[in-house]
């Protein structure tokens, strides 16, 4: 296993870092964001941090304070990340496709001061009666009783406040991860804990990562964990190039791919298969300059894996991991001796697992077991959530659920997931929240959410509802339920099928038992 780090990351700030990188490569392109066609230098960048920094101090925001940002990929969402970590603000980052319901949500149990937006993500967007919210900023288009980020770039006067704490205690990052039950929890990461990781991810086990020559494709979302510290912080510590794209589209990605010469690109398991179906096409690029693709937050099928490669010519690597642990805590190589494209890889630096039975007794080579781990890259927990973060972090270990076994090289593979959560290209959907909304229909006595296995997406949720007397079983009710959760979550949760039946099944506690469902699902399919 390797121990050594990149770097002792031990009593650095995050930003310190990024702000390092700007001072040693002023004149090099540190972000090239297509959504608007601009450039930043590294000079530039670190300019427009430190203005955004001094103008949030300016604004009200004082150390410990939840800044929200709401955007799609683009340069102004990686400045004021860094900017609010400069200013001693905790950032908490909003899937850009969440509805009005589930933005209220996260600034409510965030507590969020300042909300940071475009016009077009909040229009129509009722914001009124959040307790700690105090000021709205959008980025490019102005909106009614919002102010525009021009204000905050302006520097203001005072001086940025700074982190009143160490780096291991001050959270440097409040993502949101859809659990097995209930609501999604804010986990919160500390500065410590992302720069472990970013240090971890720069050494590969058998070989380097990122270096400074590298151009990255940034497609994947930067409010998610993947996008945050395994692509964004990571490039802009060594000095290389990210090219922003706000959302995965095929032909724009060839593109900047071919325009920006793209040498690495991170990816989820659903871009691959577009790619695959792409140059069996002919429509990816034979010109590219891509050595290599990281993929992860979904499993990876080994068949994908080999089918990319004989088509692209690219490698793939596969990594492991969770928002919980910032989130790499396995990684494969690129190295041939040491290349398995289904495999999880070895633990990075410093991480320490188990591979335990439902007794915890450590499991023998090769045997299936729950995968638990510790480290320097695993949360402080859940935000205002002692109980749930108790569940999982028992004596400094993270208990993460997930089936894996390890072989005789010690390469890790996993097996099973936590059974409930359902991965919609490579992004976990929580039947719980699904539930919640349906269950708030006027015609929904009981229901209950599972996955179903899609080509595309990987998984996609489907929904077993049953009707209160009174309400009709009709196609007309699948579509008004249906429509009734897309006016209320993102489209990545909302069902793709809604099966009625007479009864959910459920254990004596109460939970539902959703292999059972599951089981009905696929008598369905058959039928």
């Amino acid at each position: 296993m390797q121990r050594t780090m990149y770097a002792d990351p031990r009593g650095i700030f995050l930003h310190d870092l990024v702000l390092e990188s700007c001072r040693r490569f002023p004149r090099k392109t540190a972000i090239v964001d297509t959504s608007c066609s601009r450039q930043l230098t590294y000079g530039e960048y670190g300019d427009i941090v430190e203005k955004l920094a001094r103008g949030l101090s300016s604004a009200g925001i004082r150390p410990g304070d939840v800044v929200a940002i709401y955007l799609p990929n683009c340069w102004e969402f990686a400045a004021l990340y860094h900017a609010a970590t400069l200013a001693g603000a905790i950032p908490t980052l909003i899937n850009p496709s969440y509805r009005e319901r589930e933005v209220r949500y996260q600034l409510e149990d965030s507590g969020a001061a300042v909300l940071i937006s475009d016009a077009p993500l909040i229009a129509g967007m009722n914001l009124a009666g959040l307790p700690s919210l105090r000021r709205v900023y959008t980025t490019r288009t102005e909106s009614p009783g919002a102010e525009p980020l021009s204000r905050v770039l302006e520097g203001g006067s005072m001086s940025a406040s700074g982190p009143d704490d160490s780096p291991d205690r001050c959270v440097a990052a409040l993502p949101y991860s859809s659990g097995t039950t209930g609501l999604p929890k804010g986990v919160m990461l500390s500065h410590y804990n992302l720069v472990a990781n970013v240090y971890q991810l720069l050494v590969d086990i058998k070989d380097p990562t990122f270096t400074s020559e590298e151009v990255i494709l940034g497609v994947l979302p930067m409010y998610h964990i993947y996008g945050l510290n395994v692509v964004l912080n990571p490039v802009l510590t060594t000095g290389a190039t990210l090219v922003l794209l706000p959302r995965f589209d095929l032909e724009q990605v060839a593109r900047a791919v071919l325009t920006n010469r793209v040498t690495m690109t991170p990816v989820v398991p659903p871009m691959l298969n577009a790619f695959c179906i792409a140059a069996e096409r002919g429509l990816f690029p034979r010109e590219h300059t891509v050595r290599w693709a990281k993929s992860g937050a979904a499993p990876l099928a080994s068949e994908l894996a080999q089918r990319f490669t004989k088509l692209t010519g690219i490698p793939i690597v596969q990594g492991y991991g969770m928002t919980e642990a910032s989130p790499v805590t396995h990684m494969g190589s690129k190295k041939p001796e040491f290349y398995r494209p289904e495999s999880i890889g070895w633990e990075v630096a410093q991480t320490e697992c188990r591979i335990v039975d439902e007794h915890d007794n450590d499991v023998a080579e090769n045997e299936p077991g729950e995968l638990v781990m510790r480290g320097p890259q695993f949360m402080l927990g859940y935000w205002k959530s002692p109980d749930t973060t108790a569940a999982v972090l028992r004596d400094g270990w993270y208990w993460s659920g997930d089936v894996v076994r390890r072989d005789a090289n010690g390469f890790y593979y996993i097996l099973d997931r936590r059974k409930e959560m359902i991965k919609y290209k490579g992004f976990a959907v929580a039947p719980a929240e699904i539930e919640s909304v349906l269950m708030e229909h006027a015609s929904v006595r009981d229901c209950g959410v599972v996955a179903r296995p899609d080509p595309a997406a990987g998984e996609v949720p489907c929904a077993f509802v049953v009707l209160r007397e009174g309400y009709v079983q009709s196609e007309a009710m699948k579509s008004e339920l249906a429509g009734y959760v897309a006016d209320r979550l993102a489209h990545h949760k909302q069902p793709r099928e809604i099966i009625f039946v007479d009864s959910i099944p459920h254990t004596p506690s109460g939970k539902i038992l959703r292999r059972e469902l599951r089981r009905a699902f696929a008598a369905e399919s058959k039928a």
